[in-house]
């Protein structure tokens, strides 16, 4: 076999991988080391204290229930503040869809808790946004402080 082919199939072989590891595309994950119900109430909390308005809280595994349906824990949390969110909409309209934000925590199936929440460049990309980088890189900083606070010790 030629390196060149040694090399093809190497690269082929690490893509599989990553493809495999990113499954959740534009979706940008942390561990959480308490239960899903303590990371949003941390979760919210945050964002409460910096004046972020909390639209709704959706508990999945208790709408489950209520249909008699079992699903691991699983929570979304709904929050925006129209001084960060507008901006974003005066870059692309288009990613009002997208908006509020969402932060998800669930448990998988191992009992591992993790707290999730759209990727900035991910929604930027999506939405063809070719400027607003310092605006997307703001966003993307704030997300991982709420997330940092929402799964600290």
């Amino acid at each position: 076999m030629t390196f060149r082919k040694i090399l093809l199939t190497l690269t082929g072989a690490m893509m599989m991988a990553l493809s495999s590891a990113h499954a959740q595309e534009g979706i940008i994950s942390v561990d959480s080391p308490h239960s899903v119900a303590v990371t949003m109430d941390k979760l919210q909390a945050a964002l409460e204290s910096k004046g972020m308005t909390i639209f709704e809280r959706v508990d999945h595994a208790q709408g489950a229930a209520n249909a008699d349906l079992e699903l691991r824990p699983t929570q979304v949390l709904i929050f925006g503040n129209p001084k960060v969110g507008t901006p974003l909409m005066q870059c692309s309209q288009s990613i009002a869809i997208d908006l509020p934000q969402k932060m998800l925590a669930w448990e998988d199936v191992g009992g591992g808790v993790h707290l999730g929440w759209n990727d900035p460049a991910y929604l930027k990309s999506r939405h063809g946004t070719t400027d607003c980088d310092a605006v997307f890189e703001k966003i993307s900083n704030v997300l991982g402080k709420f997330a940092k606070a929402a799964t600290a010790q």
